[in-house]
C-alpha cells in the first residue's frame, strides 16, 4: 500500500530525480512549487518503485486528487497501486494534471474506465521565451507601450540576491495585509509558499529579479528551469500604483533568465477574470490542456 505523507527538503534529490525522468511541462511538476504550496490543499506524497506521486487531500468533495505520476516504469503498477489506495478509503481514484500526452498513455491502459473532465482553470499558459524579452511585431504593441511608463519612474532592475530576501518578503507581507489576506487562507497559503521559496532558495536552485524605484524593492519576481527546454514563474509581485510595473518585471526576468530556454510557463489563472485576460494578452504559443479524470467505481 502506498504510503503518503508530508513533503520535505531532504526528499529534493530522489523527486527531482523523477522529474527529470518525465520531463513535464506542467506547472505542478516542479518540486519546489509542491515543497511551497503544500499547504493549500494538505498535499501529501509517496513513492512507488521509481514514480513520484503527490495527492491533494482537502477537496470539495472529499475525494483525493492526484497527480499524474512522474518517473519511469510499468504505470499500469502505479496506477493499479493509486486505485488501491483509493479504493481503501472508499473513494474512486481521481488524477489531475493530465494532459493530452498523458491521456493517450491511460487511454492505452484503461480505456472506457474512467470519464474526462477538462481543467481549464489549472491549465497553464506556456509562452515563446523570444517574445516574451522582445515583445516584437503588432501583437505586442500595446504591451511595449505599457512597459515603457516605466522609464518615468527612477528604476532599475538586478538579480535578487540573498541579501534581498528580508526586504522581498516584507514587500509581500505589506501586500498581504492591505488586502486583509488573513481572512482568505488561499493568501495565508501563498504567503507560507513565499516563505518557503525564500527559505529554500538555493537548495531549490530558484533564480528571481527586483525592480527597485528610488532605491525601494516595488517588484519581484521567482522562477526556475521547469523541465529540459522551459522555465517556469512561481511568484510575480508589483506594486501596481507604480504604471508598467508588472509587464517591466516581466520582460526584465525573462531577459536575465529565459534566453537559453524556448518556452516560459506563467502557470495557470485559477479561473479568474482579470488573471486570465492578463495573461492571455501576452499572446501565449499555446495553453497547456489538463484533464482531471475520474475512474469509475
Amino acid at each position: 500500500m502506498l504510503d503518503f505523507r508530508t513533503i520535505d527538503i531532504s526528499d529534493k534529490d530522489r523527486i527531482c530525480r523523477c522529474l527529470e525522468k518525465s520531463d513535464f511541462q506542467g506547472c505542478e511538476y516542479s518540486f519546489a512549487n509542491n515543497m511551497a504550496w503544500r499547504r493549500l490543499s494538505n498535499s501529501k506524497i509517496a513513492f512507488y518503485k521509481n514514480f513520484y506521486i503527490t495527492c491533494a487531500s482537502d477537496t470539495d468533495d472529499d475525494i483525493p486528487v492526484f497527480l499524474f505520476p512522474s518517473g519511469e516504469g510499468d504505470y499500469r503498477e502505479v496506477f493499479d497501486e493509486m486505485k488501491k489506495y483509493a479504493g481503501s478509503i472508499g473513494k474512486p481514484l481521481r488524477v489531475s494534471g493530465v494532459t493530452q500526452n498523458t491521456l493517450r498513455i491511460l487511454n492505452s491502459l484503461y480505456s472506457g474506465q474512467f470519464t474526462v473532465e477538462y481543467d481549464r482553470d489549472n491549465s497553464d499558459y506556456i509562452y515563446n521565451s523570444a517574445d516574451l524579452i522582445n515583445l516584437s511585431g503588432r501583437k505586442y504593441h500595446q504591451k511595449r507601450n505599457h512597459l515603457a511608463k516605466i522609464n518615468q519612474y527612477n528604476w532599475n532592475f538586478s538579480v535578487m540576491t540573498e541579501s534581498d530576501f528580508d526586504e522581498c518578503i516584507a514587500f509581500s507581507a505589506v501586500n498581504y495585509n492591505i488586502r486583509n489576506g488573513i481572512d482568505d487562507f488561499s493568501s495565508v497559503a501563498e504567503q507560507f509558499a513565499i516563505n518557503t521559496f525564500f527559505n529554500h532558495f538555493s537548495e531549490m536552485k530558484l533564480f528571481g529579479g527586483i525592480i527597485r524605484i528610488d532605491g525601494k524593492i516595488k517588484a519581484f519576481s521567482i522562477g526556475e528551469r521547469l523541465n529540459s527546454n522551459t522555465v517556469c514563474v512561481h511568484i510575480e509581485k508589483a506594486d501596481t500604483s507604480y504604471q508598467g510595473i508588472y509587464p517591466a518585471i516581466n520582460n526584465q526576468f525573462c531577459k536575465a533568465f529565459a534566453e537559453n530556454f524556448r518556452y516560459v510557463n506563467r502557470e495557470e489563472d485559477l479561473g479568474i477574470e482579470g488573471l486570465r485576460k492578463s495573461k492571455l494578452s501576452y499572446n501565449p504559443a499555446y495553453i497547456l490542456e489538463k484533464n482531471i479524470i475520474t475512474f469509475n467505481y
